[in-house]
């Protein structure tokens, strides 16, 4: 006897959610016939799949073996299925994409009423993290990555190029002075990130980065932070050139900065082998074009 698909799609909610309560509640079914789905699957196969305490569920080394191929198979279930049902059709359903929140605030809001209008049959899902996501466990079909990329279980498309500028606002600048060179910096307030420790290297000639006087986790934070004038920071063109074109951010050291650095690159990843390809290129043919990088 073979698992059902079904049974698999139940116990994949377990082990996303967390437990067999929240699995039941996402899913809308009682918790009784979530915990029949995981012990038919596990009687089955032969082996635990589950370790059950009172307070959370846990993996076994089996179990985590088995559910990472089962979100393969199930993918490409969908695949079929879904090349089938929109063959000649024009793209539809839904379509899950995630960015880091300020990429999602300055670059894609801005262009949701007209995609809206040309796809209506496209359900947009939008997320937003500040580190990278693994598509496959959080069931993201298209995600934009800044930065170099190292996956190559995943197709990336090229968006373009955000240049990255040191800012601050005038009335700081005025305040402490313009840094003249990379040095002048540890004479400055500067704002910086959290995590990753790689956004504090900051694009300067001889410059080994910093250590910032104030960290945060997320970017668009950062640039609240700096548009209130408390320090400089190094932010990406995508959510601050418009600043710096309406005078709001000046970018300083602009003959000491590196060119052409990994952290400018923005692309747009997905599996392969996506089942909502369609969807995919017709979301990405979108934006690509209307990007204000």
């Amino acid at each position: 006897m073979r698992t059902r698909s079904d049974d698999l799609e139940i116990l994949l909610t377990v082990v996303d959610s967390g437990g067999f309560s929240a699995a039941a509640e996402a899913l809308d079914i009682q918790v009784a016939r979530v915990s029949r789905a995981v012990s038919k699957v596990e009687q089955q196969l032969g082996v635990t799949i589950l370790n059950r305490t009172t307070r959370r569920i846990e993996l076994t080394v089996e179990g985590r073996e088995f559910v990472n191929a089962v979100r393969v198979g199930l993918l490409k279930i969908q695949q079929a299925e879904e090349e089938i049902i929109t063959r000649g059709e024009l793209p539809k359903g839904r379509l899950r994409v995630d960015a880091a929140s300020p990429f999602v605030f300055h670059q894609l809001v801005p262009l949701i009423h007209a995609f809206n209008q040309e796809y209506p049959e496209i359900e947009l899902e939008l997320t937003s993290n500040e580190g990278f996501v693994d598509l496959l466990e959080k069931k993201t079909d298209l995600a934009i990555r800044i930065g170099k990329l190292g996956d190559s279980s995943l197709h990336a498309r090229p968006l373009g190029r955000s240049l990255l500028y040191i800012v601050a606002t005038p009335e700081y600048l005025a305040r402490r002075g313009f840094p003249q060179t990379a040095g002048d910096l540890l004479n400055h307030d500067t704002i910086g990130f959290s995590s990753p420790k790689v956004l504090n290297q900051w694009p300067l000639k001889g410059f080994e980065g910093i250590t910032p006087s104030l960290v945060c986790s997320n970017g668009e934070a950062v640039r609240q932070l700096v548009l209130a004038g408390n320090g400089i920071a190094c932010l990406s063109g995508f959510m601050v050139k418009k600043d710096i074109d309406d005078g709001r951010l000046i970018s300083v050291l602009e003959s000491e900065k590196l060119k052409n650095t990994d952290r400018e690159q923005v692309n747009a990843v997905y599996y392969k082998s996506s089942s909502v390809a369609k969807r995919i290129s017709a979301f990405i043919d979108f934006i690509q074009p209307r990007l204000q990088l």
